[in-house]
């Protein structure tokens, strides 16, 4: 019985490597993939992820915002800033990275603001739980049925789960309403870390 050769494994495994990396670099085609979860939930739901939680405890629209109330910089906008503030617990496993837009009932995607540090929902460690805000710029005729995504990055070809989380703009009566009665600023809070 003759073994393989070195080479003709080699050439296996790299053929494999690439097969992986395409994937990687096509991630529209990753978030699309059946075999991804998708978990739903709405405002104040703490939603499962992984072995963890996120929980969104408000939303807010604003004119401009700031990184915080002393000496920062104001930035304006022409459309609308919509805030999302959030609670994680983190359990035992890690929940590892994540990209987070905003989507709305036509399709449009929003990421959020450079401007700020953060720029994905973050975890601390077990038994923590941490709590953020995150800032997009949004069309003001473009609000409703946003819906946070989180989307799980990872360099391997695994079950990963994303959220789905329901920002309660139901139709354009209440969008329009949420839009008129927009703060003038919002200062972005500082992320608090506490025991879970």
């Amino acid at each position: 019985m003759k073994l393989y050769r070195p080479v003709t494994v080699a050439a296996g495994v790299l053929f494999v490597l690439l097969g992986g990396l395409t994937r990687l670099l096509q991630p529209e085609s990753v978030y699309e993939d059946p075999t991804r979860i998708i978990t739903k939930g709405a405002i104040g739901e703490d939603v499962r992820y992984f072995d963890s939680t996120v929980t969104v405890t408000r939303m807010r629209f604003a004119k401009s915002f700031a990184e915080d109330k002393s000496d920062s910089p104001r930035v304006d906008t022409e459309g609308v800033f919509v805030a999302v503030e959030y609670d994680t617990v983190r359990g035992t496993k890690n929940p590892g990275n994540n990209d987070v837009t905003l989507t709305a009932d036509d399709g449009s995607v929003y990421e959020p603001v450079t401007e700020i540090i953060e720029t994905s929902i973050s975890f601390a460690e077990p038994g923590f739980a941490r709590s953020g805000a995150l800032v997009f710029e949004v069309n003001p005729s473009d609000v409703v049925g946003l819906t946070l995504d989180v989307h799980t990055t990872s360099f391997f070809n695994v079950l990963n789960q994303d959220l789905a989380i329901d920002l309660g703009v139901p139709d354009e009566e209440i969008a329009q309403r949420s839009i008129e009665q927009a703060e003038d600023q919002y200062v972005i809070p500082d992320s608090v870390t506490r025991v879970a």
